[in-house]
């Protein structure tokens, strides 16, 4: 199923600094408990459309991300029943405005621009062999980034259950698990790929956008 036919998620649900190589390639300690911030909705693009760089918002990265799209209303699951309520795994990039983020307390602005959470196919929990789930990020066809599960601080389903214990997740909901180390900057004509392997690929232009 392509985003094209997705009503537009109440929420997307992020995780910082899941993989313990990427917490310390920006200089951070793993968090004791998963460390939640959440993109708005109007940050969403599909397969092909581009990603514009605000030209005020200095260095913007990209962080290639498993995605878990929610199929049924979830509030105080168990991890063990967690992936039942769970329609879809894809693809999923977090663009992040790196200086801002820096720069501000709370991430909402510099992850929350226009554009900056494309999303790709989300194939059926079903078809997917979640011991083998991986995360790969090429920029102009040169890998950057991969991941894998078993190199995740917190699980998938741990991490539904606890987000459903703060916040009700709705049918269409996402969830951006955290990226693996190797992010880095994102220019003006770059091709981004953020592939999970045998499921499905994320391809966006990148382009910069108008002086405001």
């Amino acid at each position: 199923m392509g985003t094209a036919s997705l009503p537009r998620p109440s929420k997307i649900v992020c995780v910082g600094r899941n993989y313990v190589a990427h917490a310390a390639e920006l200089g951070n300690e793993v968090p004791a408990e998963p460390l939640l911030f959440l993109k708005p909705p109007s940050a969403l693009i599909q397969v092909g459309e581009p990603i514009v760089l605000p030209p005020a918002a200095g260095r913007v990265d990209y962080e290639g991300e498993i995605g878990v799209l929610m199929g049924r209303r979830a509030s105080h699951v168990s991890e063990a029943d967690a992936l039942a309520f769970v329609e879809g795994i894809g693809p999923v990039n977090d663009v992040t405005a790196r200086e801002l983020q820096r720069k501000d307390i709370q991430w909402s602005r510099a992850k929350g621009f226009d554009t900056f959470c494309p999303m790709g196919e989300m194939v059926p929990v079903l078809d997917v062999d979640m011991d083998r789930l991986s995360v790969v990020t090429r920029v102009n066809g040169q890998e950057r980034q991969r991941g894998s599960l078993s190199q995740m601080v917190f699980s998938i389903p741990f991490l539904i259950s606890y987000v459903s214990r703060i916040m009700t997740l709705e049918p269409g909901d996402l969830l951006a698990t955290g990226t693996p180390e190797g992010v880095g900057p994102l220019a003006h004509g770059d091709v981004v790929e953020v592939e999970l392997p045998g499921l499905a690929t994320l391809t966006n232009p990148v382009i910069l956008g108008p002086e405001r």
